[in-house]
This record gives structure tokens, C-alpha cells and sequence, in this order.
């Protein structure tokens, strides 16, 4: 089976699955330019500064947040949504994440990048496994994609 590895600077459509493509969404009433600016944002307490933080893409979103803020989230295991805190290990977390890749897959570009994945693996070599160094795992990251991909699949079928 063809492999696809998701990464920003991949061919299409691994670059366009990739967390860091500009793929617009709405989550909760915040606009969000890609999910690495909504991913990147969750570092951050204050709201007004996650809702710009949400608007941005690629490198600029992963670098948003201060050095003190991913120390804090890594140290404490709590990450911010809308002003509230989050214990990144709780089931409300995971939800928040699936609401999120819910919201991304209603973007043209990603459904039609997912639709054009099928028939191939997915995977992140890149990623990381460890949930206590990052916001998305590696199989937090595919196994949403492989459940959205699922979806478009069913869809594509009642067509």
C-alpha cells in the first residue's frame, strides 16, 4: 500500500492535510486561518491574544506562543480554550480536538484533499508520541484524519 506522509512541505495532498496549510475554519464562534494556529492558541490564557494567535498559519502560528507558555502547558499539562483551562490528558480535550477537525473538514480544500488520500496510508514521521511534549500526537493527528476520511468516504457513496 502507497504511503502518504503528512507534511507541510510534502506533494499534494500531504501538504494540504497538514496542520500548517492555510485551511480556514470556524470553531466555536473563533475564525481560525489552520489548525496550527487553533493548536498553537491553546498555550496561550488570554482570549484576545488566542483569537489573533487563531488567525495565523504555517511557522508564524508555531512560533506564536512565548517560550514561558509551552513551559507552563508542559509542566502543568493545562492548555486554554476560550479563556477556560483544559487538562490536555481529559476526555474534554479530545473532544475539543474533534470539534475542531469536525469544523476544518467542512473546508473544501482538506475534504478534497482528504478524498484524494484514499487508498493510502497516512502518517506523520515527523510527529511526536509523547502527549506530555505536544498538543497533537502523531495518533491523535491520523487517527482523526483516517475518521474524517471515513466520513467523505461514506458521503461519496449516498452520492
Amino acid at each position: 500500500m502507497k504511503v502518504i506522509d503528512i507534511y507541510s512541505k510534502g506533494e499534494y495532498p500531504s501538504n494540504v492535510l497538514s496542520n500548517f496549510y492555510k485551511n480556514s475554519f470556524v470553531v466555536d464562534g473563533i475564525n481560525c486561518a489552520s489548525m496550527e494556529g487553533f493548536l498553537q492558541s491553546l498555550k496561550v490564557k488570554s482570549p484576545d491574544r488566542q483569537k489573533r494567535i487563531c488567525l495565523l498559519s504555517g511557522i508564524e502560528a508555531k512560533n506564536a506562543p512565548c517560550w514561558y507558555e509551552i513551559i507552563r502547558w508542559k509542566l502543568t499539562g493545562t492548555l486554554y480554550w476560550k479563556g477556560k483551562p483544559i487538562s490536555r490528558s481529559s476526555d474534554k480535550y479530545q473532544r475539543l480536538l474533534d470539534k475542531a477537525y469536525f469544523s476544518l473538514s467542512e473546508n473544501e480544500d482538506f475534504r478534497t484533499a482528504l478524498k484524494d488520500s484514499i487508498g493510502y496510508k497516512l502518517c506523520h514521521y515527523i510527529g511526536k508520541h509523547n502527549s506530555k511534549k505536544t498538543v497533537l500526537t502523531e495518533y491523535e493527528f491520523i487517527s482523526r484524519l483516517y475518521r474524517l476520511r471515513r466520513q467523505v468516504m461514506k458521503e461519496l457513496n449516498h452520492e
